[in-house]
């Protein structure tokens, strides 16, 4: 039975990190690779081999997927079935193939694990009140912390969770192990889900800021949320709270969130994502004590990377066989999705 034809779409250096050798090795067993990999500039500077794409069924990709509108899909790929995506967000390509019918499947699974394995850790430091006390080293001062109990530790301490999708939602199976409150704001969460994960689920995004130690934003990405963060939450939280943002930059107001971090030197905001992105030049971000800028680290790095392209696989070995896959994207996912 001859094997359908997969095509990897995107640099060489970047399906080389997302796509193992034992991971290649696999999806050769099941189908004719095309032996060159294709990138987005190709498309918009070259003529791509129409004839070698033609009867291309499966793409493989990741990160700088290619952008293709309805007509060019429908140009270069008229037998495509489905597009594997080794990466996370696939809003800013995924519309005209979902139009033409073709199925999409992203990894937004595999790259929440780091997302959530990074957030929980920056939680437990943050209730130890590692973060205020952290700089002190640096001038030779020391600060006993039991003096006034000012942070909370990690038992029986409110942990507030913005947004209950794959990656808030993996920060919460991961916080049960340890003895944590956990409040969630998340409009979309039905109560028995929010039941049903432990959690208590509040009403207003400003009571998270009110009631918890940390908040930690994980918002979906959409105009309804962008500055949704702002003057009404940041002037709630305690002396000693810490926001933590490994969501989007858009959804903080950020000179609200300025002023509350200088009104309270105290607080502390961990950053693994601004807007713009990183933070114009001059910005108060790079030198106030109290904010903590990590450069979009959260999301997969390193051997993490791999763990996508294995995803990817698994879900094109289920769709093949006709399986439930478990990551497939609609298009109504893409409204509230990031």
């Amino acid at each position: 039975m001859k094997k359908p034809i997969g095509l990897f779409l995107g640099t060489q250096q970047g399906i080389d990190n997302a796509y193992s050798a034992e991971t290649k090795a696999e999806l050769n067993k099941h189908l004719s690779m095309i032996d060159e990999c294709f990138c987005n500039k190709q498309f918009e500077n070259e003529e791509p081999p129409k004839e070698k794409f033609r009867r291309v069924e499966y793409i493989f990709s990741t990160w700088n997927m290619a952008v293709l509108s309805e007509k060019k899909i429908e140009e270069y790929f008229p037998s495509l079935r489905a597009v594997f995506y080794a990466a996370g967000t696939v809003q800013y390509f995924a519309k005209p193939y979902l139009d033409r019918g073709i199925k999409i499947f992203s990894a937004w699974g595999a790259n929440a694990v780091p997302v959530a394995e990074t957030t929980v850790a920056q939680i437990i430091l943050a209730n130890k009140g590692y973060f205020q006390t952290v700089h002190r080293g640096e001038s030779g001062g020391w600060y006993q912390h039991d003096a006034g109990k000012p942070y909370s530790g990690n038992f029986n301490t409110n942990v507030g969770i913005i947004g209950a999708g794959m990656i808030g939602r993996l920060v919460i199976e991961m916080l049960k192990n340890y003895k944590l409150n956990v409040l969630v704001f998340d409009p979309f969460l039905p109560d028995e889900t929010a039941k049903s994960l432990g959690v208590e689920k509040v009403s207003r995004v400003t009571e998270l800021f009110e009631r918890c130690s940390v908040v930690s934003n994980h918002l979906a990405n959409n105009p309804q949320t962008e500055n949704m963060i702002d003057k009404a939450c940041f002037e709630k939280m305690g002396r000693n709270a810490v926001f933590i943002n490994t969501g989007r930059g858009k959804q903080v107001n950020e000179s609200d969130m300025i002023a509350a971090l200088k009104e309270c030197p105290e607080r502390v905001a961990l950053l693994d994502v601004t807007f713009p992105e990183p933070p114009e030049k001059g910005s108060e971000l790079y030198s106030m004590k109290n904010v903590f800028l990590s450069p979009h680290l959260a999301g997969s790095i390193g051997n993490e990377i791999q763990r996508m392209g294995e995803y990817m696989l698994s879900e094109f070995l289920a769709f093949e066989s006709g399986k439930p896959t478990k990551y497939e994207v609609t298009a109504g996912m893409l409204e509230t999705m990031a």
